[in-house]
């Protein structure tokens, strides 16, 4: 019989990763490059632990986008809780999934290195951010905001013109005007 205590290996091993992956999606992000002593020091863990964690610089990046692509989808039940559902949408777009993609430049770059072996990035992210915006459309259409046969796929889509944005621009004007393009043309022709 257990007692639901977490053995402090486990615990330190779980706060390791996580300390490795916010320090690499740092560097990422400002640099775009990954150095395992430098992300170690900068987690105060040993190299040999980072490389436990990640065994080659490709592993981390991937493992930081998924993490990253996690925080994205996780979010979108507490803003339906706390939103209209389009102004969840608006809020998630904005300043969710717009303000992602601005300040990680670095890490998309790295994504193509890191993927350039691989092929591709792993299908669970995709699959996830469709999930996120099938989530937002269905209470939209329940809420009668957006017409029933969107596709979240397609929507996606529509929102990857976000990486035309210039991060050093007005990007937040720019994000508005671009929901209210796509807003116009999910919406159901009530007004």
């Amino acid at each position: 019989m257990t007692t639901g205590s977490v053995n402090p290996r486990r615990a330190d091993t779980r706060r390791n990763h996580e300390r490795i992956l916010t320090t690499a999606a740092r560097s990422l992000a400002c640099s775009g490059e990954i150095s395992f002593n430098t992300i170690a020091k900068q987690a105060e863990v040993g190299v040999g632990t980072v490389y436990r964690h990640f065994p080659t610089p490709e592993a981390l990046i991937l493992a930081v986008y998924q993490r990253e692509v996690r925080q994205l989808v996780d979010i979108v039940p507490s803003l339906l809780e706390k939103h209209t559902p389009e102004q969840a949408f608006r809020v998630w777009t904005a300043d969710h999934l717009a303000h992602y993609m601005m300040t990680k430049r670095g890490l998309a770059d790295a994504l193509r290195v890191a993927t350039a072996s691989r092929g591709k990035l792993p299908a669970g992210a995709y699959d996830s951010m469709v999930g996120a915006v099938s989530t937002l459309l269905r209470a939209n259409v329940a809420a009668g905001t957006v017409r029933p046969d969107l596709k979240p796929e397609t929507v996606l889509r529509g929102l990857g013109g976000l990486l035309y944005l210039d991060p050093k621009g007005e990007w937040r004007r720019d994000v508005a005007s671009l929901v209210d393009l796509l807003w116009r043309g999910m919406g159901t022709g009530r007004s």
